[in-house]
């Protein structure tokens, strides 16, 4: 009888060990259990730990409460501006109501990433290129509301939308590289023309400045002489500024007015005075003393 005994306690001892293990769950602390009893929703959350279950009788579901990332696929779409572009994007999400994401919806993470890629078809179509490139901030915003509007209803919160890159064709790359350099020579002539302007003005008061003072305009030029010398250079350029060759032209014609006046009187002493016969006779007689003594004189030599 003792024998029936011990060996109905080891067998209720051995249902009850594995019923405690068949029963038995623990659950993680970034996770939430839900149960399903007979099929049906129970209205208990189980937290993080460790919790029993009916075997056979009740469904344990673990839900993860971290937040996702996911990445959207690449999509191909035509802008606004008519312009085929490939993007490809990344959410971020994470489960806010375990039950509702058991029971509302099949696969919460497959609907969300079916939502992201048509929400991202949907935001390039609306968007110009531009926009694309240059105000991603107000797209992501953009696609965050259109993928978290019927996210909600499964319990499932989009913390963020971030679009990663943006693919164009090779004739679009070459043609905005074309445009950036056009604007670039465009802004450099820009720049180019305003530094001549300004370096014209500057070089129009120092030649005023330099005009009022003739010495500035040699000290500029023995400047200029030792800038070049210090080159080391073989040949010398030195500079001959046309004031100097103004001056010496004044000089060259003020000696013929000064000579002038002395040929005037001599021409004036041949001339005979009029209504006075010419004194041939006396200058004659000079010529006649003159001669004879010229005459000798080349003689004796």
């Amino acid at each position: 009888m003792v024998e029936e005994l011990v060996a109905v306690g080891l067998t209720l001892g051995s249902l009850g060990a594995v019923y405690a293990m068949a029963a038995a769950r623990v659950i993680k602390q970034y996770e939430r259990g839900v149960v399903l009893r007979l099929g049906k929703l129970q209205s208990s959350v189980r937290g993080p730990g460790f919790t029993m279950i009916v075997p056979l009788v009740d469904r344990l579901h673990r839900v993860n409460m971290q937040i996702v990332t996911m990445p959207v696929p690449a999509q191909d779409g035509i802008t606004r501006d008519n312009v085929t572009v490939r993007v490809d994007a990344v959410i971020y999400f994470k489960v806010m109501d375990a039950a509702e994401a058991v029971v509302e919806v099949e696969d919460y993470r497959f609907a969300v990433s079916q939502m992201a890629q048509t929400s991202l078809r949907s935001i390039i179509g609306k968007s110009n290129l531009d926009d694309l490139l240059s105000n991603r901030e107000k797209l992501n915003q953009g696609l965050e509301l259109m993928i978290d509007s019927p996210a909600i209803g499964w319990g499932v919160q989009i913390d963020r939308v971030e679009i990663k890159d943006v693919s164009l064709p090779e004739t679009m790359k070459r043609s905005m590289a074309r445009q950036a350099e056009a604007d670039r020579e465009r802004r450099a002539r820009v720049i180019n023309a305003d530094a001549e302007l300004q370096a014209s003005k500057k070089l129009a008061e120092a030649a005023h400045e330099m005009s009022e003072e003739p010495a500035a305009l040699q000290l500029r030029l023995l400047q200029t002489v030792v800038a070049v010398a210090a080159e080391k250079n073989s040949t010398l350029v030195l500079p001959f500024p046309v004031e100097l060759l103004r001056f010496l032209e004044r000089a060259q014609q003020a000696v013929p007015t000064q000579s002038q006046p002395q040929s005037q009187p001599q021409s004036q002493g041949n001339h005979a005075e009029p209504g006075k016969p010419p004194e041939s006779g006396a200058g004659g007689a000079e010529a006649g003393e003159l001669g004879p003594a010229a005459g000798s004189r080349t003689g004796q030599d």
